[in-house]
């Protein structure tokens, strides 16, 4: 049976996608190799790279039409194709566009005239001129801005935020021809509210640069002011707060242990453009990579200040996945840290209530079935996550030493970062 959509890649840009189509009535297939068997049973893979839905999600979208598969003979035939395949962190820490090249030219050969394609995969700026382009004529045998429409539409998904629904975020769209921006609009204006005109393929892809790379620069700064102020005895959280009173010229964000998510810090060193790189985004990326480090060492420190080693001690760690109340774990500095504390030979055990097994070092972490008798018996407590599950009062009360990474808990009820 034809579909009016096709997503290649069922991950958290994907399905959401296909969420939003669905809803929307519009006949959606999602080809996925690896997790297409899971959603066709109507349950989430395994990997966590769907965690923007729930179960529940996925068996409402089946009801509705929704057709995951592995076959990608079912690409052929359809009016619009998403590429939402995932760029993940590569050997030198780059986003590695394997995912993406495998994705297109699956889609490439079953691709026919007429059909827009657009990519909404994060790459750099000019990956889809002169990189994705050329392999979808060359598989297809049809001449882009001819025989299909292509356009890139850099993907906008907050996970787990219910303020920020599909349909209220307005969409930027960067066409290779205006033609190719208009036909992927005219999609697109079906599923938001708002669609925003770009004036081609790389300004397209260079919003997303510069949208991660602002997340990313400003929590590097205000990691930074974490440290200072730890050394000053200055209370950073009350300077947030304070300062995000100011009406104009000042957007607050917050310290962490590191940052984590599928949207990495990027600079302009593309393959694909004569570029120069981005200073600033390479101080910002070496800042936070340090974060863990220094939740290491703060916990140390407070260990050695009631008469412990970091050695033998009992370390719990609550909430290991990279944003509150989803069961990702993508980029989470909760990895780096447990490696590092295990190095100093600290017993690590954790709780989350999304994460029903963790491992680190090739070999489980011991997971804490009741968390306030966990709490109890470990010489420190390191508050990771914050998610909504958790009384931070209460664990305040019950932990012999927490540290919280967060901001979260009440004034004076722990050490915070």
């Amino acid at each position: 049976m034809p579909a009016d959509l096709a997503v290649v890649g069922l991950g958290h840009l994907g399905l959401p996608l296909a969420q939003a189509a669905v809803a929307a009535r519009i006949a959606t297939v999602g080809h996925d190799p690896a997790r297409a068997r899971d959603l066709a049973a109507g349950r989430l893979p395994c990997d966590g790279d769907a965690a923007a839905l729930t179960a529940a999600d996925v068996r409402r979208m089946l009801a509705a039409g929704f057709r995951p598969t592995a076959n990608p003979a079912e690409l052929a035939r359809v009016r619009t194709a998403v590429i939402c395949a995932p760029t993940p962190p590569g050997a030198d820490g780059s986003p590695s566009l394997a995912p993406v090249i495998e994705a297109t030219r699956t889609l490439a050969a079953h691709l026919r005239p007429h059909t827009t394609v657009i990519v909404e995969s994060p790459v750099p700026p000019g990956t889809t001129e002169t990189a994705l382009l050329p392999l979808l004529e060359e598989g297809s045998g049809l001449r882009a801005g001819r025989d299909f429409h292509l356009a890139h539409a850099p993907g906008r998904i907050d996970a787990g935020l219910r303020t920020h629904p599909y349909s209220a975020t307005p969409r930027v769209i960067g066409g290779l021809t205006p033609a190719c921006t208009e036909s992927a609009a005219t999609f697109y204006g079906r599923l938001t509210d708002k669609v925003v005109r770009a004036r081609g393929l790389r300004e397209a892809e260079t919003v997303h640069l510069l949208e991660t790379n602002y997340r990313h620069v400003n929590i590097a700064l205000v990691n930074e002011m974490a440290v200072l102020c730890h050394d000053l005895g200055v209370d950073l959280w009350d300077v947030i707060r304070c300062a995000e009173t100011k009406p104009f010229g000042f957007q607050a964000f917050r310290p962490g242990p590191g940052v984590g998510g599928h949207a990495l810090a990027q600079d302009l060193t593309s393959p694909h453009l004569p570029t120069r790189p981005l200073r600033l985004v390479e101080l910002a990326r070496q800042v936070n990579h340090h974060m863990p480090s220094y939740v290491v060492q703060r916990a140390a420190t407070l260990l050695n200040e009631h008469g412990k080693s970091a050695r033998g001690a009992r370390v719990l760690l609550l909430g290991v996945t990279y944003k509150p109340d989803l069961p990702d774990q993508q980029g989470t500095p909760a990895d780096e840290i447990a490696t590092r504390l295990m190095q100093l030979g600290a017993a690590v055990s954790y709780h989350d209530p999304y994460i029903p097994s963790w491992n680190v070092l090739d070999r489980p972490v011991p997971r804490a079935d009741s968390l306030y008798e966990a709490a109890a018996d470990a010489d420190l407590t390191i508050l990771l996550q914050h998610h909504r599950t958790y009384d931070l009062q209460g664990l305040a009360v019950k932990a012999q030493l927490l540290l919280d990474t967060r901001g979260a808990t009440p004034a004076g009820a722990a050490h915070r970062l």
